[in-house]
This record gives structure tokens, C-alpha cells and sequence, in this order.
């Protein structure tokens, strides 16, 4: 089994033994093992509260590298007719405390028929699709 004890920022030219595919929530995990699509179990050993970005790089105690993937997972994307209705919905979501990513032209939550319906009830657009899931870190995240 492969302990990977340390996080390293994104590096296209890295030379990698395994990639790691993983949801938004999963990215959150700092203790956890899992298994690569191809069967190698990895086991996660990181500081508490470090988030995992797509792309990162996991190494090993004897310097292996690992690739995290934002595993595609079922979402919400909002998107509106103004930047206030999209403001309005961040502003509504926030209040609820929910995981979002946020970008000038929509918004993106895990999946929920609840809040669909009250962003669709607030006219805005909402499509259900799976697409990788990149939330806000908040304002005390960091790595």
C-alpha cells in the first residue's frame, strides 16, 4: 500500500505512477484510503483541513508521485440573464451555507431537487449535468 504524506502544487510536466480520481467532498478528506481506478490502494495521510485541488500532487514517503482528478460528479449549474440574478442566487446559497463554485458567468452546487426548485422559483436557469465539482475553499481555506 502507498502512503501519501504530502501535497504539492499542480505540475503539467510531472512525471506520475497513478492518477486519483476524486468528488469535491473526497478532495476534503485527509485521512482516508482509497483505491486508483487501476486497483492500487492508496492510503491519504495529510494535515487536517488541507483541501485537494484538480491536479494537485500527491508524493509518497519514498517520493512517488500521484495525480488528483476532479472526478466528474452530478451538479447544478446556474446560470442567469444579469450578473444581480446571478449575485442573488450566491447570495441565497450562501445564506444555507452550501458548497459552491463560483464564476462570472454561473454557478456550480452538488445536485439538490430542494434548491433547484428555489433557484428555478427565483428565474434562474438551472441544468442538472456531471461535470467535475471545483467549490470555493471559503474564507479560511487554504492549503
Amino acid at each position: 500500500m502507498l502512503t501519501l504524506t504530502q501535497r504539492l502544487p499542480a505540475n503539467p510536466n510531472a512525471i506520475v505512477s497513478h492518477t486519483l480520481s476524486l468528488t469535491a467532498e473526497e478532495r476534503t478528506r485527509s485521512n482516508y484510503r482509497f483505491q486508483t481506478e487501476a486497483g492500487q490502494v492508496l492510503l491519504l495521510r495529510l494535515p487536517r483541513g488541507m483541501v485537494l485541488r484538480d491536479r494537485d500532487l500527491l508524493q509518497s514517503e519514498n517520493g512517488i508521485l500521484v495525480r488528483v482528478i476532479a472526478k466528474p460528479e452530478p451538479v447544478l449549474t446556474v446560470t442567469a440573464k444579469n450578473p444581480l440574478e446571478l449575485l442573488r442566487a450566491a447570495y441565497h446559497l450562501g445564506n444555507r451555507h452550501i458548497a459552491l463554485e463560483i464564476t462570472p458567468t454561473y454557478l456550480r452546487l452538488s445536485a439538490d431537487s430542494v434548491l433547484q426548485a428555489m433557484l428555478e422559483h427565483l428565474g434562474l436557469e438551472v441544468t442538472a449535468e456531471i461535470m467535475p465539482f471545483e467549490p470555493e475553499m471559503g474564507a479560511y481555506g487554504h492549503h
